[in-house]
């Protein structure tokens, strides 16, 4: 796969903008590990390449245990993940998915059980975020770093 355009460089001003969003969300009190957790979710859910190869590596750097991270796509069924970051993840798939969930009541009840108004607008933002960032990369063909290994043959 081949890049599109750096979009970093053809508008830096926008850029700019969701970096401060970024930044802002970083700050708001959330967890690091949660962060990770659920900018990662999304990225699988959107297929972004590129965002799921950056996220578990910064998960990883936090701390994050590998089996977490391999369990992430099923996590409901794993016993690895908090109340609270259950309750996270499934918001993260009824935003992510808007327009197939409408972020039902059942799942909005769950995360304020969890979070208070101020956090659950946070997450909500947190989400929006790694959703715009997936939809960039994804449209403009970011490829990951990553180095494969030659298979011995």
């Amino acid at each position: 796969m081949k890049p599109r355009m750096n979009f970093f460089q053809a508008a830096p001003d926008t850029i700019k903008a969701l970096n401060a969003l970024e930044t802002q969300v970083k700050s708001s009190g959330l967890e690091q590990s949660l962060i990770e957790l659920v900018k990662t979710r999304a990225s699988q859910i959107n297929g972004c390449a590129f965002c799921i190869n950056m996220h578990t590596e910064d998960a990883r750097k936090h701390g994050e245990s590998e089996a977490r991270l391999y369990l992430l796509n099923a996590w409901r069924e794993a016993p690895v993940y908090t109340d609270r970051e259950r309750a996270a993840l499934a918001w993260t798939e009824a935003v992510t998915l808007i327009s197939e969930t409408h972020a039902p009541d059942d799942v909005y009840e769950q995360v304020r059980a969890h979070f208070s108004e101020t956090e659950t607008v946070n997450l909500t933002m947190l989400i929006a975020t790694i959703n715009a960032w997936n939809r960039l990369a994804i449209s403009f063909r970011s490829v990951p770093p990553v180095r494969v290994k030659a298979s011995a043959a």
